[in-house]
């Protein structure tokens, strides 16, 4: 990364490492060694580095590598939080982009670039493939426009000097000669019509449309763009076709920006002296601390000095090394004494991030609750009148459940399906069940509509679901439901065990406490995840 490791005066270099190490990790999982030759550090340094972004939650071990953990993009999101990119945000972006049926985007500025922040593409052959936290370059985008309509003379010799942030941009930057002359007259553009167009900036065939998103004192805070396809539409047509919802959806942005919420922030670990006693030589407390800062950022004025030490307990000198830090590595800015967060934060392994999926969300969950129960775990969502297995870990058995990705079984006989239906409202589930072919498997299966009704009632009021083989014979399995931040079912995790190794309500004792606390650590992960 070219980071040079001499330390700065006030500054902290374990906190400095551990968040090129973090960089690091945000290109791709990469092993310890590997690690400590591109970042020119000792691997002993490295290891520490490592040991003590573990024991954060920040970054999780397999099979010798080191890869970044969801609960990481609470710094990203604190970011997001200060920038007023509210969750409620990133719904209406994903409303406007199903009403229009075309791609939608929301950007911010980013010294002489532009940052996605929120993202709903359309799944098409040819669709958008940027993530969240993805950087372009200003001439290269239709934000870029909005956004330089109101540089000066610094920034515009920024922009010339963006050779500096050339790695970390998504797309390369345009090198022609007249480029700022294209740039300015996209920028003249966007003043005389009040939108900006990207006619295949990004690449040919791709088109675009945005309009900024204003703050109080009406100055754009950021963009909201709609991406299309030149098979679909041109520049015209998309205008005509998007412009008015375009406006109306950027005016909700605005109206939800001027009263954030703040994300539920998850309990951190200790602060204090004692913690890196406890937690061993290998922790850097210091690099902790720094991370925490970091995170408690996330006020969209900011945070003064004695803020940010009220904040995170931590005292006033020690907190103000971590900002400077900070501050000094361009993640965070001091304004009249108040401390915000940079969208450079979002270089923190955050695109990576946020283009997983549940089953890959899920993964590791699985991996450890399959080891610790000894049984076969899966994940499995609605899908019609049936579950369809998202993700799965198989037991070190001979004898085991034969199920793979993507297979289907009808809801109303499987532990997980009861616990999705339980899920719904009760008109919903009902409606399902309604629908649903309702044979018997075994001489257990229950088919009556009734009964199967009730058993969703409790499973509703329980919180979990036992079906004892009436898939089949000798199968008994156990499920309980994955919830997202807004507190709605999107999943269900079970565990499938043989039924005649012990009695049900065995099963249910053993089980039941390691599968909530599994389903619990899962919505933990996706809580990062706005749009989940």
């Amino acid at each position: 990364m070219g980071r040079t490791h001499g330390r700065t005066d006030g500054t902290v270099g374990p906190l400095e490492r551990g968040l090129e190490v973090i960089e690091l990790l945000g290109r791709s999982p990469a092993r310890p060694a590997d690690l400590a030759r591109a970042a020119g550090l000792a691997r002993s340094t490295v290891d520490r580095v490592i040991s003590t972004l573990e024991q954060s939650g920040y970054v999780r071990l397999r099979d010798r590598e080191v890869a970044l953990a969801p609960r990481l993009m609470e710094l990203g999101n604190a970011y997001l939080a200060a920038a007023g990119i509210v969750p409620a945000a990133a719904r209406e972006v994903a409303l406007l982009a199903e009403s229009l049926d075309e791609s939608v985007s929301l950007a911010v500025a980013d010294r002489a670039g532009v940052r996605f922040v929120a993202q709903s593409p359309r799944r098409r052959s040819m669709s958008v493939s940027f993530r969240v936290g993805d950087l372009l370059p200003a001439e290269r985008c239709a934000p870029g426009a909005v956004f330089a309509a109101d540089w000066g003379p610094r920034e515009w010799e920024r922009w010339r000097g963006r050779a500096e942030d050339e790695t970390r941009f998504a797309l390369p930057m345009n090198a022609f000669p007249e480029v700022e002359e294209l740039l300015r007259a996209r920028t003249a553009a966007y003043l005389r019509d009040g939108w900006a167009e990207d006619d295949q900036l990004i690449e040919p065939g791709l088109i675009a449309i945005a309009l900024p998103v204003r703050d109080a004192s009406g100055s754009p805070v950021s963009v909201l763009s709609v991406v299309s396809h030149t098979s679909r539409h041109d520049v015209d047509s998309l205008r005509a076709h998007a412009l008015p919802k375009l406006a109306a959806c950027a005016a909700r942005i605005e109206q939800a920006q001027a009263s954030p919420r703040r994300p539920a922030r998850p309990a951190g670990l200790d602060l204090s002296r004692e913690a890196k006693h406890e937690l061993g030589a290998d922790y850097l407390q210091s690099l902790h601390r720094g991370l925490a800062v970091m995170a408690a950022l996330d006020a969209p004025a900011g945070l003064t000095l004695s803020e940010t030490a009220a904040a995170t307990g931590l005292p006033r000198a020690t907190a103000r090394r971590s900002l400077l830090t900070l501050t000094a590595l361009g993640y965070a800015a001091e304004n009249d004494g108040r401390f915000l967060l940079l969208p450079r934060v979002l270089d923190l392994g955050y695109s990576s991030l946020s283009g997983l999926g549940l089953p890959e969300i899920a993964r590791s969950h699985l991996r450890a609750l399959s080891a610790s129960v000894g049984d076969s775990v899966s994940l499995a969502v609605l899908d019609g009148t049936d579950i369809r297995y998202v993700a799965r870990s198989p037991a070190s058995k001979i004898m085991q459940e034969a199920v793979e990705i993507g297979t289907r079984l009808p809801a109303y006989a499987t532990s997980m399906g009861r616990i999705l239906l339980a899920g719904l409202a009760e008109p919903d589930a009902a409606r399902i069940l309604e629908h649903s072919v309702l044979r018997p498997f075994t001489a257990h299966t229950r088919t009556d509509p009734a009964d199967l009704a009730d058993l969703v009632a409790s499973a509703r009021l329980d919180g979990y679901a036992l079906v004892d083989q009436e898939l089949e014979e000798g199968l008994r399995s156990l499920a309980v439901p994955v919830r997202d931040r807004a507190g709605r079912v999107i999943a269900a995790l079970n565990t499938a065990c043989h039924a005649a190794a012990e009695t049900p309500a065995a099963s249910r004792a053993r089980l039941l406490p390691p599968l909530r606390a599994a389903a619990a650590a899962l919505e933990t992960d996706l809580s990062m995840f706005l749009t989940r």
